[in-house]
C-alpha cells in the first residue's frame, strides 16, 4: 500500500463522520481531531516466522486468511527502531542454530525515548547455548532480549521498556513491562493525554480512575487534582504503575487491585474487600471519574456508577460501545468536549474521546 497524504486524508475525514454520526443524538460538539504520522507510528509489532527456501522469514496473516502468510521484509507502519531491527535480528538468528532452533514467533517493544525489547517464542526448553547466544544478540542490538518457551521466561536485561512523554509542561517517565497492554502509536498516545489534562483542568477535588493500565493516564491527570482513587485488576499493570507512581514521584494515588465491577460494589457497599483494606472510601470527595474501558465498554452497573460524579471523562477505542455508554447518562450528562486520537492509521478502528458534564 502507499503512504500518501492525501489517502490518509480521505480516510481520517471518513472517521471523523463515523465519529460525528454516533454522537449526533446527544448534541456533541465538532470533535477535536488529532491526526497520526503517517509512517513509524507503531511502537510494537509481532510476527509469526515461515519457513520456505531452507529459511525463516517474518510473517504475518490477512483476517481473511490465516493459512497463506504474507512474507514481510520491512513494516513501514512500526517505528524506526523496529524496522532497524529486524533484518538485525534476521541476520542474528541465520547465523546462530541455539537462536534459530524452533523459533516460531517474535514480538519487538520500541518507545519514543529510544528503548527497545525483543520477545523471541520457541517450542523448546530454552538451555545454556540459548542463553549465551542470546545475550550476544542484546549486547550487539543494544536492546534487552526476553525467551519464552513453554511455561518459562528469560530475561536478559530487563523485562520492560522506558518512555517518556511530555504532558502540561512536564516529562513523565513509564516503565512498560512485556507482555502488559502501551499504547500503540506513542506520537497520538502523547497528543491523547495533554487532551485529558486540559479537558479535566486544575480541580481542588479527587478523581476516580478505572481500568488505570500502567498509569499512562494517571500520573498526568493526578497533577490535577487534589488525591486520586485508581483501579486496575491486572497484577502486571498494577506492578507497573506503582513504579512508574514512585518514578516520577506522583505520591497522591491511591491505587487498588480491583477490577471496575468489584469497586462498584464496595462503593454501593454490596461487599467488602480485603484489598480495601485500610482504604477510607468515605474520605475521598470526587468530582471526577475517568475511564478508559476495554472494547466492550462500560457494563451497566459501572456505567451507572459514573453517573454520581459531576464529569465523566471518557476514552474509548470502540466508538460504538462509547455512544452505547453515553445513551445510558445521557438524561443527566451532555457532551462539552470531544476528540478523535486516530491511534490506528490505515485502519478502521479509531481513539476517541469525551467530556460529559451534569445537566
Amino acid at each position: 500500500m502507499t503512504f500518501d497524504a492525501p489517502s490518509y486524508a480521505v480516510q481520517l475525514q471518513d472517521k471523523v463522520a463515523r465519529l460525528r454520526d454516533l454522537l449526533a443524538p446527544f448534541d456533541a460538539p465538532e470533535p477535536q481531531v488529532f491526526d497520526s504520522p503517517l509512517q513509524n507510528f507503531r511502537l510494537r509489532a509481532e510476527f509469526r516466522l515461515w519457513r520456505e527456501a531452507g529459511d525463516r522469514h517474518y510473517a504475518m496473516f490477512s483476517q481473511d486468511d490465516k493459512r497463506t502468510p504474507i512474507l514481510i521484509e520491512e513494516f513501514p507502519i512500526a517505528s524506526l527502531r523496529i524496522n532497524q531491527l529486524m533484518p538485525q535480528l534476521k541476520a542474528a538468528w541465520q547465523a546462530s542454530a541455539p537462536l534459530s532452533h524452533k523459533l516460531f514467533q517474535v514480538e519487538f517493544l520500541t518507545t519514543l525515548a529510544g528503548d527497545a525489547m525483543i520477545t523471541l517464542c520457541y517450542h523448546r526448553p530454552l538451555d545454556e547455548h540459548w542463553h549465551k547466544a542470546a545475550s550476544q544478540l542484546a549486547a550487539d542490538l543494544k536492546v534487552s532480549v526476553i525467551g519464552r518457551s513453554k511455561g518459562k521466561r528469560e530475561v536478559i536485561g530487563q523485562d520492560y521498556v522506558v518512555e517518556k512523554l511530555d504532558v502540561g509542561g512536564r516529562t513523565f517517565s513509564y516503565r512498560q513491562p512485556e507482555g502488559a497492554f502501551t499504547q500503540p502509536n506513542g506520537t497520538v498516545n502523547q497528543k491523547m493525554l495533554n487532551w485529558a489534562y486540559e479537558a479535566l483542568g486544575e480541580r481542588q477535588d479527587d478523581l476516580l480512575e478505572l481500568y488505570c493500565g500502567n498509569g499512562n493516564f494517571t500520573l498526568p491527570l493526578a497533577t490535577r487534582v487534589r488525591k486520586v482513587l485508581a483501579t486496575e485488576i491486572s497484577k502486571t499493570s498494577v506492578n507497573a504503575a506503582l513504579s512508574n507512581l514512585s518514578e516520577n514521584a506522583v505520591d497522591n494515588v491511591t491505587l487498588v487491585r480491583l477490577s471496575a465491577e468489584e469497586l462498584t460494589e464496595a462503593l454501593n457497599e454490596v461487599r467488602p474487600f480485603r484489598r480495601l483494606q485500610g482504604v477510607d472510601l468515605k474520605s475521598y470527595e470526587f468530582g471526577s471519574v475517568f475511564v478508559d474501558p476495554p472494547r466492550a465498554g462500560m457494563d451497566p452497573d459501572t456505567c451507572e456508577l459514573t453517573r454520581r460524579f459531576d464529569n465523566i471523562l471518557y476514552i474509548s477505542c470502540n466508538p460504538e460501545t462509547l455512544a452505547a455508554n453515553i445513551a445510558q447518562l445521557h438524561d443527566t450528562h451532555r457532551i462539552t468536549r470531544c476528540a478523535l486520537f486516530d491511534q490506528f492509521p490505515w485502519t478502521h478502528h479509531m481513539e476517541s474521546g469525551v467530556l460529559l458534564t451534569r445537566r
